[in-house]
């Protein structure tokens, strides 16, 4: 077993499991490694509750801390604070907290003997697998591990609003990536309005663009007072061919300068100006260098909100993404456990093209993307015709099936890989849980393979009180912002995609 164990130890793999007998409906002794180089061309993670889908992303998670690699993970649901779930002496004390006592109670037990039970799970389910608490210590001594909750003070608060600032002269330089940046900000500060902007049609997106285009290009930082302003008296008097006041009067102008103002005076909007500033580059290796775990719960959040934050967060990823050098090895993942109404097929969210451009553009720069979902029919295939891993779990109806087939043929074509959809729709039908197919373009063929046990305790999503219990200890360490800050001046880090 030793020298089993230290074949998946090796830097640069990542272990997923062990391949699977299909006919025996057993796992055979052979591990399932997966090259950590194979992630910076994306990943897709399917799979119907119950699959085994939330085990497989975690173990990912885990294999790349072990690994020295950081990750961004987008939680929608409450499940990733589990890997702050991990417990090296494995005792019944440690599990205790955290155990469902409802599920206690329905199984005839008390507390502490579910969680006595619970614990002796884990170890013997670490043992089958070739694992133990050593390698738990090992997990948690890599990685610095932290729950972000935007808008809300229950984990690590973020602050997304701070000025507009001019992007730095490198990307302003840059037409498309100006444009890019331009267009995400103004589409996720309507979506947070409640405005569902087209870029080309809708006159509040193409006034609010024109009015960072000219300030950026001159050079200048906008905050919200003088964007109001600015929306109310544009330094322009003309939008394209047409004068300003036929195209956008200024009795609607000042409609919608209100609106921005309402936003910014809502009570609770003030927890978006607490915690830390969004800054990718922060949130994927501490001050000294050490790999970071960055888990970002939206799931307190509206589906207004949570739109706001996802197209702020890619788009400070991107701004990141463009001033590291290129690389052809894994550097950093960014996770997204439920990637459903952000990657639609037909409409166009603000989410969807900073999404498109990492998938298409984070290869050369050792970004991974790796996007879960159990809502396969809603998702952008020709989009994800850029992700170079499959791996499918159980579906649950034959449209999912089929369009998941449709979607990985495309991948397989882009990759200039052979596809045999006959051999591959024969094996989802037969999927159990916990065992996923694995269709990586690199390799010859697809592999079947069972997830290996996860080295954090898988107990379901975390409540707000939980998450707070979790993150006290790092709220102690974290100096208060400045009392009488400027409020005015902190609208939106927002475009924390200028963060750079």
């Amino acid at each position: 077993e030793g020298n089993a164990v230290e074949s998946f130890e090796k830097l640069g793999v990542f272990y997923l499991g062990k391949t699977f007998d299909l006919e025996k409906g057993a796992p055979r002794e052979e591990h399932l490694l997966y090259d950590a180089r194979d992630l910076t061309t994306h990943a897709v993670c399917v799979g119907m509750t119950g699959s085994g889908k939330t085990g497989l992303c975690l173990s990912l998670l885990e294999e790349a801390a072990l690994d020295g690699i950081p990750a961004l993970a987008i939680d929608p649901k409450g499940d990733l604070g589990n890997l702050l779930l991990t417990f090296p002496d494995l005792l019944p004390s440690d599990f205790r907290p955290w155990i469902d006592e409802d599920e206690a109670a329905r199984e005839g037990m008390g507390p502490d003997d579910y969680a006595a039970r619970t614990a002796e799970t884990w170890r013997g389910g670490l043992a089958r697998w070739g694992q133990d608490g050593a390698r738990i210590g090992r997990f948690r001594s890599a990685v610095d591990l932290a729950i972000y909750t935007p808008g809300s003070q229950a984990g690590l608060p973020l602050n997304l609003l701070r000025s507009f600032a001019a992007p730095p002269a490198g990307l302003a330089a840059d037409p498309d990536g100006l444009r890019e940046r331009i267009a995400a900000a103004v589409s996720g500060l309507l979506a947070l309005l409640g405005i569902e902007a087209d870029p080309v049609r809708s006159r509040e997106h193409i006034l609010l663009a024109n009015l960072f285009q000219r300030a950026w290009q001159e050079g200048r930082d906008l905050d919200l007072a003088s964007l109001i302003r600015e929306i109310q008296s544009p330094p322009f008097d003309r939008v394209g061919v047409i004068d300003l006041e036929s195209f956008f009067p200024k009795q609607d102008r000042f409609g919608l300068s209100v609106s921005l103002n309402n936003l910014l005076a809502s009570p609770g909007f003030s927890a978006w100006r607490e915690g830390e500033p969004l800054d990718a580059g922060r949130l994927l290796w501490t001050p000294r260098g050490k790999p970071r775990i960055s888990i970002l719960s939206i799931a307190h959040l509206s589906d207004r909100e949570r739109m706001f934050f996802v197209t702020v967060l890619l788009n400070e990823i991107i701004a990141w993404m463009r001033t590291q050098p290129g690389t052809g090895s894994l550097r950093a993942l960014l996770y997204m456990d439920e990637i459903f109404g952000y990657f639609p097929p037909v409409a166009n969210p603000p989410s969807k093209a900073p999404m498109l451009t990492l998938l298409k553009q984070g290869r050369a720069f050792g970004l991974g993307v790796v996007l879960a979902t159990q809502n396969p029919v809603d998702l952008d295939y020709k989009g994800l015709s850029n992700a170079g891993t499959w791996f499918l779990g159980r579906l649950q109806t034959e449209r999912d099936k089929a369009r998941v087939l449709e979607g990985l043929e495309g991948a397989s074509a882009a990759a200039g890989a052979s596809f045999d959809r006959q051999k591959i729709e024969a094996t989802l039908a037969g999927l159990k849980s916990r065992v996923f197919l694995m269709n990586n373009v690199r390799e010859d063929e697809p592999v079947l393979f069972q997830t290996r046990w996860c080295l954090s305790y898988l107990r379901g999503p975390l409540t707000r009180g939980q998450i707070q219990l979790l993150m006290a200890p790092r709220k102690k360490a974290v100096a208060p912002p400045p009392a009488g800050a400027d409020n005015a001046a902190t609208l939106m880090q927002y475009v924390a995609l200028l963060g750079g």
